[in-house]
């Protein structure tokens, strides 16, 4: 890297979430961030005041209407936004709406020089404030689509009213438009987009990947077991946002059909829009095979999956769903865990090519059980499941590698690399997504014995 490169390409990311605050968001843009900050960039984020999910801003940060700090190298701009638990359309619009607000008067006035901003979804009021910001500076808007909005939100139901979406998708196509490059986290969300007429040229695949350093196979027997007495059993968990477009019903359903199977029980830790639904329905149907956990902070989400003996990832049936890849599966398999996988397309595709993990049937309780059974009754599969994904993703899917991969499109779209970005992006993440849309990968021998058996519905992925 040269001198001048150094000292120009300062970069401001414009995130809704950031640490402490633990979800997918926050977790990319800390670690892109830092990652940059080593590479001796001035990386600055603009951000709110932690309130997600609970809508309870810290006693540190009470009261406060800005702050700046500094975290590894990252400097860091809070700033005020309406604290609102993540429940509730119309406060969830308040604290979209007073961030864009308030992250616009603060970036203006507080961030200073920037060569160019990056706003991340999943909600595109984010993206308003970059789009105006890097208008102010005079510095190419940089637009991360993490989710495709408004037909995520449309599609699991949170929004009905066919006037607002409309409203929604002509601001999303302004947004596109006015990008000078859009960033996509899976490469369905570049199919898509590109069917809705945004230039190829504009789009570059950067996936969602995994801190190697913070998840890694650990220890089974460990501090999280002794805690929640659960030596000696086996442990299906999900450990992520308790959303809408997760359908968790399926997860009480399967504990439920497996209430009476000794030493297996369920887990949930995480908080979300379905959380206190979810605990009503456990209460009602007497699960006492199933434990909800609240969030959990951020560093002791490594033991909870080194507890584990597979790990759930489930949405709800609908074709957008097949265009995404949550990240929980990348931190599921540089854990070393089999992957209980009830969704189809992108990442049915990424798991098959791992070889980590079992395909059950979306919503279907019964497919998950009977997955369930085999994990449980089959250790040395379980382990062989958990170590290729392990594998995979420390050769594909480290976080550090694809933050340098990520700044490269950055200093091409500066004018600091003379490289030009290939269509579509990064050509190593590129050709593992073609790789992944091609053929199947074969099973392996006890896996097609598995699937020949008479009255066996759930498959390993990689059988289609």
């Amino acid at each position: 890297m040269t001198d001048a490169t150094t000292r120009r390409g300062s970069i401001l990311y414009i995130s809704h979430y950031f640490p402490p605050e633990v979800n997918a968001p926050a977790g990319r843009v800390y670690e892109m961030a830092r990652v940059w900050a080593r590479q001796g960039r001035r990386v600055k984020v603009l951000t709110g005041f932690p309130n997600h999910p609970h809508g309870t801003i810290p006693a540190e940060y009470r009261g406060k209407v800005f702050q700046r700090e500094t975290l590894d190298g990252i400097e860091v701009y809070r700033c005020w936004m309406y604290a609102a638990p993540n429940t509730g359309l119309i406060r969830r619009m308040l604290n979209y709406l007073s961030f864009m607000v308030s992250a616009i008067v603060i970036g203006t006035c507080r961030t200073g020089r920037a060569d160019c901003v990056i706003a991340t979804s999943p909600q595109m009021f984010v993206a308003v404030a970059g789009w105006i910001l890097s208008r102010i500076k005079r510095a190419p808007f940089i637009f991360e689509v993490r989710d495709l909005w408004p037909e995520e939100i449309a599609t699991v139901g949170a929004i009905k009213n066919r006037l607002i979406i409309r409203c929604l998708e002509k601001l999303e196509m302004f947004l596109y438009r006015r990008a000078a490059r859009i960033i996509a986290l899976a490469q369905g969300t570049i199919e898509i987009l590109t069917r809705r007429g945004v230039p190829t040229a504009k789009l570059a695949l950067i996936p969602n990947g995994v801190d190697l350093t913070r998840f890694a196979p650990g220890r089974r027997h460990n501090h999280v077991r002794d805690r929640l007495n659960l030596n000696g059993d086996f442990l299906v968990s999900y450990i992520g946002t308790v959303g809408m477009a997760h359908r968790l019903d399926v997860f009480l359903e399967a504990a439920q059909l497996m209430k009476d199977t000794p030493h297996v029980k369920f887990l949930i830790v995480g908080d979300g829009a379905e959380k206190q639904r979810l605990c009503r329905a456990k209460v009602e149907l007497g699960l006492d095979n199933l434990r909800l956990l609240e969030q959990q902070p951020r560093e002791e989400i490594a033991a909870y999956y080194a507890a584990s003996d597979c790990c759930l990832v489930h949405l709800k049936q609908a074709p957008l769903f097949e265009k995404n890849i949550p990240s929980k599966i990348f931190e599921i398999m540089a854990s070393g865990k089999p992957v209980l996988l009830g969704t189809r397309g992108e990442s049915k595709r990424l798991v098959a090519r791992a070889g980590c993990g079992v395909f059950f049937e979306p919503e279907n309780a019964a497919d998950l059980v009977e997955g369930i059974r085999r994990l449980q009754h089959n250790p040395q599969w379980r382990k062989k499941l958990g170590r290729s994904g392990s594998e995979f993703v420390q050769k594909y899917y480290s976080r550090d590698d694809l933050a340098r991969q990520y700044l490269a499109v950055l200093d091409t779209t500066m004018g600091l690399n003379d490289k030009p970005i290939p269509e579509q992006g990064i050509p190593a993440a590129k050709r593992l997504a073609e790789r992944m849309t091609s053929s199947p990968a074969r099973p392996a021998r006890h896996q097609r014995r598995a699937q020949a058996r008479p009255g066996r519905r759930s498959q390993p992925v990689g059988i289609t």
